[in-house]
């Protein structure tokens, strides 16, 4: 099992400071070796530091030598995390987006009534396009490479391939269910030394629930096997959750930290829930201005309360899409979504 360290407090403020260290000398060396102009070093760096700055939300998990403040940035220290620190080098055209999402295949056994694929149709796009495009990427800057389905362990040979085709100024998240996951591909994919993790749904609390939800009778002991497989191979198990309103008053939320915490999961994305696929027509109900204040009071409590630290760290897009930190960061600005038949999208949830 790769093993999970989180920081929070006093550990967490040192930890900063190391970064600081080590991305100004890395910048400074830039600067001796020209690759930097004189009259942007200052403002890179201030840039930087900037950015660090809105992580002050974040709990830190170290997985294995890499330690993760964003969900993402590439952890630090790593070429891929160097590379992504780079977008802040433009300043005369406009900054490359370090972040992607895409779609190997539509395949999937699953029926999740809210899928944002629910009405994509066509055949999945041809794999050496596929291939020339993510290099395309990768050297127009992206650093952060996430890749899904459907369910990409069904097609294992044309997630590899993609995933071959990343080198190591990138790193990977491979989003799955656990299905057609097996000890053998895993152990391949490892081979890949960018490869951060596996990310797995989990969006109810109870085991009938979740099979219910995403509509296989087999969804949970997938997710099981999966998680116990992932641990097996040394890769690291992350989670996403799309929570409706009353998830977060009713106590759903504290027993998915558990579950998560429970697996060993290094980082849980909180995704805020949108009308697009599946809630196109039927929409969602909105969140009031109370209840993102109770959402990230509760967010606060597990990120940065000592009494809280072992539990899995959060990203919480309800609070990074906020007026008060990035905003939507959708559509080049950061990151971008390709689907399985090939349409270039501003965000997934388009």
């Amino acid at each position: 099992m790769l093993k999970v360290r989180n920081y929070v407090g006093f550990t967490k403020e040192v930890i900063n400071l190391k970064i600081k260290l080590y991305t100004f000398l890395h910048f400074s060396g830039q600067l001796v070796r020209g690759k930097i102009k004189l009259r942007y070093y200052f403002r890179t760096l201030k840039r930087l530091l900037f950015f660090l700055s809105y992580m002050r939300d974040n709990k830190y998990a170290k997985i294995g030598n890499r330690l993760k403040i964003n969900l993402y940035l590439p952890g630090f220290p790593s070429k891929a995390y160097y590379y992504a620190c780079s977008k802040v080098l433009e300043f005369e055209k406009k900054m490359p987006c370090i972040s992607v999402l895409i779609s190997v295949t539509s395949a999937c056994k699953y029926k999740c009534p809210h899928c944002y694929q629910m009405h994509d149709k066509g055949k999945d796009m041809d794999i050496d396009i596929l291939i020339k495009t993510v290099k395309k990427l990768q050297n127009m800057g992206v650093a952060f490479f996430n890749i899904e389905g459907g369910e990409p362990f069904l097609v294992f040979d044309r997630l590899k391939k993609v995933c071959d085709a990343i080198d190591d100024r990138s790193e990977i998240l491979i989003n799955s269910t656990g299905t057609g996951m097996t000890f053998e591909n895993l152990s391949e994919l490892k081979k890949n030394k960018n490869i951060i993790g596996i990310m797995f749904s989990l969006h109810t609390d109870k085991p009938e629930d979740m099979n219910k939800f995403m509509g296989n009778e087999n969804a949970w002991e997938n997710l099981e096997k999966g998680i116990e497989l992932c641990h097996k191979v040394g890769l690291a198990v992350t989670f996403n959750t799309c929570l409706l309103r009353d998830s977060f008053y009713n106590g759903t939320f504290e027993n998915i930290m558990e579950i998560a915490k429970g697996f060993n999961g290094s980082i849980l994305q909180l995704i805020k829930p949108k009308p697009a696929g599946g809630w196109l027509e039927s929409g969602v109900e909105d969140f009031s201005k109370e209840d993102i204040e109770h959402i990230t009071k509760k967010v606060h409590t597990y990120n940065l309360e000592k009494s809280h630290k072992d539990y899995t760290f959060i990203s919480p897009m309800i609070i990074e899409e906020s007026s008060n930190f990035f905003g939507c960061t959708a559509g080049g600005t950061e990151r971008f979504y390709i689907n399985a038949k090939g349409d270039l999208q501003p965000c997934e949830f388009i």
